[in-house]
């Protein structure tokens, strides 16, 4: 067979797939099924009709901007000549890791273009800045969308004006544009019509092999989740075990990937009997679950579980971004309740990691949040039962939109190259649902409403419940560069707990910065020895910096409260028997 023919036989193949892509879709549309597009077009539209009315209302900062681009574009273009007479290079507006191939920097023609781009994108973003009229909400929204608008219009996203992409078609006689075609056709079929790159080798991980690999045993289980106990590793153990509450937004073992970045792995060698909480991935049989059920099915019973394996009633707590969300209000609900089952003293100390409890400012994330978006979202979760975890990574994935989504269009659709094998990006990719009851809770009293940080603002299990009252010791690690969860908002959280706390704040982001093992010697951690004053940027005034991990830290903080040493715990070995290995069945749940 010919090159000729061989290309005529993928095209055909490609689209006769297409055909069957497109009918589908037909088909799903016609059946009626329960649809939403997060974002919400409407909602895009209502801001964007907001900022046309404040432009023609005063359309002075619009008209400065032009004049400002008008100045710097015929400076670009005065610069553009002195690099073709003279051979001097063009300044670097800024620095972007988009732009990497040197052409970009050495061919007048991709320099020029580089450079137009900065240039227009920094004036675009800077005059929708400036425009007065707008509310707080909708200025977010006009601002984060336009960004969007502008990461997609990069001159690097598209094949004719992207130099690495030509460079690529010329040597392989365009079999790159062809394995693009094929992969993006892949994506399609995998992801039911929506083109969603991947990130990574989806065939290269496999849970319990070699990620998620610490051995342990699931030893209880109910509706919402499996609780796992790790088997230990040392001859003695502290006495208190250490319950782990991860976010049910996505899977558990963010904290277990590679041995060498394992948090589970690294406390249990820290002489920890550990115990997490896998949280399973809801289907529509769950959508009457609420918030109060993920407190009372997770957290609470875990402690009866823990109680039962161990013969200990207290256990030093942690949780992750939700996760520590749930666990503030569980310890708020013990500190209100007076529960004799459930009293505040059977949760010793908690660590916090990347917890938002105060949502004034939610950062990013709270540019889905309007009513426009809440009612579409409500209305598909009452007909389907749940959110789709797609639907959720959309979100997450816009927030670093060039990182998480661009960059994969390029590498997989435009170069036709396999994106790399990548633990992280796995998990990311391994999305849960959101059960339809407990999703409407959270994004309205909590986004919506910010009930959670006002006394009496949010009731649990018939009880109103009080940041205020909680006494518990906290262990609070935000990270300087988190674009899910701001630590000035985290800070604003801790300063809501009446018990001895301590705020440490991290380096890079709400993931790196949380899976920073020591051994890896990386970004480091702040420190203060004070009480927290209300405004975050008084308490970096004096604060001392530090090299490494901050899981040092917390494991020097965490220490008084673990007990005396006691011979090590087997899983099963009490009232609890094995129900399987880890990392149990409830992870492994894929989404269709």
């Amino acid at each position: 067979m010919t090159d000729v023919q061989h290309r005529l036989t993928q095209l055909q193949d490609l689209a006769t797939r297409w055909q069957k892509l497109v009918q589908a879709q037909i088909h799903q549309t016609a059946s009626g099924a329960p649809t939403v597009q997060i974002p919400d077009p409407d909602s895009i539209q209502n801001a964007f009709s907001h900022l046309l009315r404040a432009l023609m209302e005063r359309p002075e900062p619009v008209m400065r901007m032009q004049v400002g681009f008008w100045m710097d574009y015929a400076k670009l273009a005065q610069d553009a000549m002195a690099q073709f007479w003279l051979g001097k290079p063009l300044n670097d507006e800024t620095p972007d890791k988009r732009f990497k191939d040197e052409l970009w920097a050495s061919n007048q023609m991709f320099a020029f273009m580089k450079q137009a781009y900065l240039m227009a994108s920094r004036h675009l973003q800077d005059g929708v800045a400036s425009v007065d009229g707008l509310d707080e909400h909708t200025a977010k929204q006009v601002a984060f969308y336009t960004r969007q608008f502008i990461g997609a219009m990069s001159p690097t996203n598209f094949a004719s004006t992207n130099p690495a992409v030509l460079k690529a078609t010329l040597e392989s006689g365009g079999e790159n544009l062809m394995q693009g075609l094929q992969q993006m056709m892949d994506d399609l079929e995998r992801n039911g019509g929506r083109l969603m790159p991947r990130m990574t080798d989806l065939t290269a991980f496999k849970l319990g092999e070699n990620v998620a690999t610490t051995p342990g045993k699931v030893v209880f289980q109910n509706d919402l989740m499996q609780l796992i106990q790790y088997t230990p590793t040392t001859e003695k153990v502290h006495q208190t075990p250490l319950l782990i509450v991860p976010p049910w937004i996505n899977k558990f073992y963010i904290l277990d990937l590679k041995e060498k970045n394992s948090l589970i792995r690294w406390l249990v060698g820290q002489g920890h009997t550990v115990f997490v909480i896998s949280w399973v991935n809801p289907g529509a049989a769950l959508r009457d679950k609420d918030f109060e059920d993920y407190m009372m099915e997770g957290p609470l019973a875990a402690l009866d579980a823990i109680e039962a394996a161990t013969g200990e009633k207290q256990v030093n707590a942690a949780a992750y971004c939700i996760g520590g969300t749930l666990l503030s209000a569980t310890l708020a609900w013990m500190a209100a309740a007076g529960d004799k089952r459930y009293p505040a003293s059977r949760i010793k100390s908690a660590a916090l990691f990347t917890t938002m409890i105060d949502f004034t400012d939610p950062g990013e994330l709270g540019v889905f949040i309007d009513e426009i978006q809440l009612k579409s979202i409500e209305t598909y979760m009452d007909e389907k039962g749940y959110l789709e975890g797609h639907q959720m990574a959309t979100v997450f994935n816009m927030l670093r939109e060039n990182d998480l989504i661009w960059s994969f269009v390029v590498n997989n659709y435009l170069l036709g190259r396999e994106p790399m094998a990548f633990d992280l990006l796995y998990w990311n990719c391994d999305s849960t649902r959101m059960p339809s009851a407990m999703h409407r809770f959270y994004l309205r009293k909590m986004y919506q409403q910010n009930l959670l940080c006002r006394p009496g603002g949010v009731t649990l299990h018939g009880v109103p419940i009080d940041m205020r009252k909680i006494k518990t010791p906290a262990y609070f690690i935000s990270t300087r560069e988190d674009h899910i969860a701001p630590w000035q908002s985290t800070y604003a959280g801790a300063r809501l707990f009446a018990g001895p706390k301590r705020f440490v704040l991290g380096g890079s982001g709400h993931i790196a910065g949380i899976v920073n093992p020591p051994a890896a010697n990386k970004y480091g951690y702040t420190t203060h020895d004070i009480e927290l004053p209300a405004k975050p940027a008084d308490w970096l005034v004096g604060a001392t910096a530090h090299e490494g991990s901050w899981w040092n830290d917390w494991s020097a903080w965490v220490a008084p409260h673990c007990g005396k040493q006691v011979a090590a715990r087997k899983p099963g070995g009490g009232k609890l028997k094995a129900i399987e290995d880890a990392p149990g069945s409830y992870v492994k749940a894929k989404l269709v």
